[in-house]
């Protein structure tokens, strides 16, 4: 018998296309994974409601749940609530971080501008918070494009939802 934890593990081995150093279940993708008997059910809800990767992401997670022999399975796409970069883990940040994108803050609402202040992203590549903003989007509609004004290298700073 298969349980929660093993569907969530398996779940873990399926990149995130567009970040493939990530995972679903890092990102926060997979909402929800239930088994009753030999049915699974896992819940998925997209980054933000146009992602052009959901379809590749549901595909993904139907293909390993078929690998790993799960015979009576869904995928459920959820709206509801929507996703905030809140659900990532602090294991996807530091990876993030890593690969020289700048994760999100950790609060999803960004007062700075109403205060009229600035966001400070800090730089990814040598951690100085002297860095500006060059486009609101980067290599994804989910990123910005930051340029670090110390070691002056480029990067891309993925935005709170």
């Amino acid at each position: 018998m298969i349980s929660e934890q093993d569907i969530w593990n398996i779940l873990s081995e399926v990149p995130d296309p567009e970040i493939p150093v990530l995972n679903v279940v890092e990102m926060g993708i997979v909402r929800a994974v239930s088994v009753a008997g030999p049915r699974v059910e896992v819940t998925i809800t997209p980054t933000y409601s146009g992602c052009p990767a959901m379809k590749t992401i549901e595909e993904d997670i139907l293909e390993v749940l078929r690998e790993k022999h799960i015979g009576d399975y869904e995928v459920k796409t959820v709206l509801s609530p929507a996703w905030t970069t809140d659900w990532m883990t602090d294991a996807a940040r530091e990876k993030l971080r890593q690969t020289g994108i700048a994760p999100p803050e950790r609060e999803s609402a960004d007062k700075a501008l109403l205060l009229g202040r600035v966001r400070t992203i800090a730089c990814p590549r040598c951690s100085s918070v002297h860095t500006h903003m060059i486009s609101q989007f980067g290599s994804t509609a989910c990123k910005a494009l930051y340029k670090c004004d110390d070691c002056l290298e480029p990067f891309d700073y993925f935005k709170c939802i």
